[in-house]
């Protein structure tokens, strides 16, 4: 047992990382465990103490299932490694809670809420949402509970005592075109503004939030390469920014062929001749011209014109969309289904698995798993091997 004076509580140790917390609240005195090291669980106390000072103390029996989702979510949503997650993640997270957990169980005190009520949240879900939806706040509800264990509000999380866990069911991994398919859509987009970035989104299998944050300092006609480092943010009802990858494999240098550095230098030297206001055909050296250094390959066509301001992605999907459906592509998801052809044709064609996943920022499990769902052509391939070495041992039949 560590004493301390009246004002600053105490701590008990109950176990290996576990504490009781002891303290008052104007002479009130609560307790609560907490999981975690010593000098953590001194840190909490200090800050169940200050809190009472401050007046947003609220006794750990009082707390309901609503207001700790609140906490949570302005704490940023903090997982196993205490981390705060990105914007657009923490308003996913905020509305799967509101909308589906705290209807039903956000008045329920957190430390009285039971495994039966979490199974019957999940049948209330079933029908009314897609299977991915219900393991998504399954997920979320799991990780909110679980910082609730290690802030010592609950001694376990009932969770792990729910009976029927949803299942995330089968992902759509989208479409893959073949190379006919490719290059008729490609074609119809020719004549378009749009053209450079469905092309880009084509030969390097970037994501769409990746090519919109593409600056012209990224792209090195000399050793033919383009870097990403950033991509775009999203978060309704505010400004676009940027932001880092998610993971270090999100940076990533991507070698280009011939084709694309001409049609990206066709575009770099549009927006030359536009910020320097000089007509099309008018022969003159650009190479005295400079772009601003965090000039964007594509930006915003918006109001005002600025090189640096972020176009918008939703709206680039939905035009894309639209062309897309005029050229008989109804189903097609212009940036998803353009980075899965891009993986496919890849692999199609015999480039090792770890090349495609560093080409494009992809975990290889995943990548593969994604691959086998939406190839045509794997079991073709496979047949094929085997009915050589099948000829080769057996001979003719």
């Amino acid at each position: 047992m560590t004493k301390r004076s009246y004002g600053d509580g105490g701590i008990d140790e109950r176990g290996p990382n576990t504490w009781r917390l002891r303290y008052r609240v104007k002479r009130v005195r609560y307790t609560a465990t907490f999981h975690g090291s010593f000098s953590e669980a001194k840190k909490e106390l200090r800050r169940l103490i200050r809190s009472g000072d401050t007046g947003e103390h609220v006794a750990p029996d009082k707390i309901t299932v609503g207001i700790w989702i609140q906490q949570w979510i302005a704490a940023g949503a903090p997982g196993r490694r205490r981390k705060r997650v990105g914007r657009r993640t923490l308003e996913r997270y905020d509305e799967l809670l509101r909308c589906h957990v705290v209807p039903t169980l956000g008045t329920r005190p957190l430390q009285q809420l039971q495994p039966t009520e979490i199974d019957a949240l999940y049948q209330a879900l079933e029908g009314k949402v897609s299977p991915r939806t219900a393991h998504h706040v399954h997920v979320v509800i799991g990780a909110c509970l679980a910082t609730a264990v290690r802030k010592g509000l609950l001694t376990t999380s009932p969770l792990a005592r729910a009976e029927k866990v949803p299942s995330p069911g089968e992902g759509d991994h989208g479409m893959a075109l073949d190379e006919g398919e490719l290059r008729t859509l490609l074609a119809g987009f020719k004549d378009s503004v749009l053209f450079p970035i469905i092309a880009v989104a084509a030969f390097t299998g970037a994501r769409r939030n990746e090519i919109l944050a593409l600056r012209w300092t990224d792209l090195d006609v000399v050793n033919k390469t383009l870097r990403i480092e950033r991509a775009v943010e999203q978060v309704r009802k505010q400004p676009l920014t940027l932001k880092e990858p998610k993971t270090e494999r999100g940076k990533r240098t991507i070698t280009i062929d011939d084709g694309l550095i001409a049609i990206l230098s066709a575009e770099r030297e549009r927006y030359l001749r536009l910020g320097a206001g000089i007509p099309d055909g008018t022969a003159v050296d650009l190479s005295l011209v400079k772009l601003p250094d965090d000039a964007l390959m594509f930006p915003s066509p918006e109001g005002d014109f600025s090189f640096c301001r972020l176009r918008d992605p939703r709206a680039t999907t939905r035009t894309l969309k639209r062309r897309a459906r005029k050229l008989g592509f109804d189903s097609l998801r212009p940036f998803h289904d353009l980075r899965g052809t891009h993986e496919t044709l890849l692999l199609d064609a015999g480039v090792p698995l770890r090349t495609v996943a560093d080409r494009c920022g992809h975990d290889p499990v995943v990548l593969l798993r994604n691959y086998a769902k939406r190839t045509r052509k794997a079991d073709t391939m496979a047949n094929t091997v085997i009915a050589a070495l099948t000829k080769g041992i057996l001979g003719k039949a």
